[in-house]
């Protein structure tokens, strides 16, 4: 059995947790190990569980814990040169990820960690270097893709092979252009090495969506730019003016920014 939780998913701190009985693998640490630690117990597991951790960017919500993670329980990091590079250098990683833990990986070149078959992809984001991962495990397909500038000919056919799916629904476009925001951090997010909106992400799915996909969730929501509930029916309208319908096509959920998920059952 297959089980994914979300242990944050935003600006604050992405971390997803992919695990079976006998093998697990961490995907981002931007999330305080306190905070993890803590989590990890209320669902009745140990941070020690852990066996393989990916990366996907260096940016600080994605990787800020990654260095004592791999510290203090003995842990490979992986994700491509660029990625270590950017997480040398980010002054917000504060303890290093040792070089004897550091493991390169090629966009495009598959490599498998215990029973997880992966093949990282590249994704367009303004980071050192961002990438997305296809993970099989037991015939079950689970894709994640975030901070999504834009969706590639590549991403679609992940998008299309997979049977589980997580993908970036990060803002409102209107709610970009009207707000706060000053200019340059409009563009930024709108452009083509920003995020992907809320109606993107409804094309993406429309477009590029299979028979195989069985649940979708929507990640890296903005705080600022988007709520739960308008992302859910943007992707939702998009879909069904596709004649798509969720609940009966596929299953969508919207993932929490601070909160941990459920534990979800991928079958």
């Amino acid at each position: 059995m297959l089980r994914f939780i979300s242990f944050g998913s935003g600006s604050s701190g992405n971390c997803y947790y992919l695990y079976t009985e006998t093998d697990s693998l961490l995907i981002d640490i931007g999330v305080g190990i306190r905070t993890l630690k803590k989590h990890f117990h209320n669902y009745g597991m140990q941070l020690k569980d852990i066996q393989h951790v990916l990366i996907t960017h260096d940016h600080a919500d994605h990787v800020k814990s990654v260095g004592s993670l791999s510290r203090d329980y003995g842990l490979d990091i992986y994700t491509t040169h660029r990625v270590h590079t950017g997480i040398d250098h980010n002054c917000c990683v504060r303890c290093k990820i040792a070089p004897e833990r550091i493991k390169v990986i090629e966009k495009g070149k598959s490599f498998t960690l215990g029973s997880f078959e992966i093949t990282p992809f590249g994704v367009p984001h303004d980071s050192t270097d961002n990438v997305g991962y296809s993970i099989v495990v037991g015939g079950i397909t689970f894709c994640l893709m975030t901070d999504v500038g834009h969706i590639t000919d590549e991403m679609k056919g992940y998008i299309g092979s997979a049977n589980y799916l997580v993908i970036e629904s990060n803002h409102d476009e209107d709610m970009v252009r009207q707000g706060p925001y000053p200019m340059y951090l409009k563009t930024r997010i709108l452009g083509d090495t920003g995020h992907l909106s809320n109606n993107n992400c409804g094309l993406a799915l429309a477009e590029n969506a299979t028979e195989k996909l069985k649940q979708v969730w929507l990640c890296h929501l903005s705080e600022e730019n988007n709520h739960p509930e308008l992302a859910r029916k943007t992707v939702e309208s998009v879909l069904r003016s596709y004649g798509i319908i969720v609940g009966k096509d596929f299953k969508l959920e919207v993932l929490k920014r601070r909160t941990p998920s459920e534990i979800y059952e991928l079958k």
